[in-house]
């Protein structure tokens, strides 16, 4: 039997991840179809996991979402996750390219991606009295805080914003000492939402295991 302390290894963590996506998730070629098309015209391969994007469509589902607002598309492989849970899915992407491949990938399924960078598009959602049920941030570390501002205005009460990638802009942007201020510490203060953070390991194709972490709020 294996130690109560022994290290969980890569190997290990790989192992997991692999019976979770095998037993988890059932076939789907729209799916297969956005990440063999994104990567067909060159996208990075920095979309949401698999067991990440089960993850998104039911919290859209357990809050009920009839609206999502998603802030950065990539190749639209979350989007998919999203609308196929029953939500209308509302995308902004800053990358012209990226979206017109989105665009084919989400073909057929009730989704709008709105073109532009979104600390402009996200005034001009609020201006129009935009509700969203669930917003899902997955854009530039550099601007998390300001993407969730805006996040929370546009999202009904119980609402919930999940932002991606918050353990690794932590370490990244070097703000992990709470005398800094950061996503985290200035979420902790606002009073409009409670939130927490949800640590995440995963195996990158480097042989070491990628400690990262989503921060998911309910609007009050």
């Amino acid at each position: 039997a294996m130690a109560q302390d022994a290290p969980f290894n890569v190997a290990q963590t790989s192992a997991v991840i692999a019976l979770a996506t095998h037993s988890l998730l059932p076939p789907n070629p729209r799916l297969d179809n956005a990440l063999t098309n994104s990567a067909a015209h060159g996208l990075p391969p920095i979309q949401v996991t698999p067991l990440a994007g089960q993850l998104l469509a039911i919290q859209a589902q357990l809050v009920g979402a009839k609206s999502v607002l998603e802030i950065g598309v990539l190749g639209g492989y979350s989007t998919v996750w999203f609308a196929e849970a029953g939500a209308r899915v509302t995308g902004i992407e800053i990358d012209a390219r990226r979206r017109d491949i989105a665009l084919e990938n989400v073909k057929g399924l009730d989704v709008e991606i709105l073109l532009g960078d979104a600390l402009e598009v996200l005034p001009r959602l609020a201006a129009e009295r935009r509700v969203f049920d669930f917003v899902f941030i997955d854009a530039s570390w550099e601007t998390q805080w300001e993407y969730f501002d805006w996040a929370v205005k546009l999202t009904r009460p119980r609402g919930a914003i999940y932002v991606d990638n918050v353990v690794r802009a932590l370490v990244e942007n070097e703000t992990l000492d709470r005398t800094k201020e950061s996503l985290v510490t200035r979420v902790g203060r606002d009073e409009r939402v409670r939130a927490t953070l949800v640590p995440t390991v995963f195996q990158q194709k480097s042989a070491e295991n990628e400690v990262d972490g989503f921060l998911l709020a309910i609007v009050n």
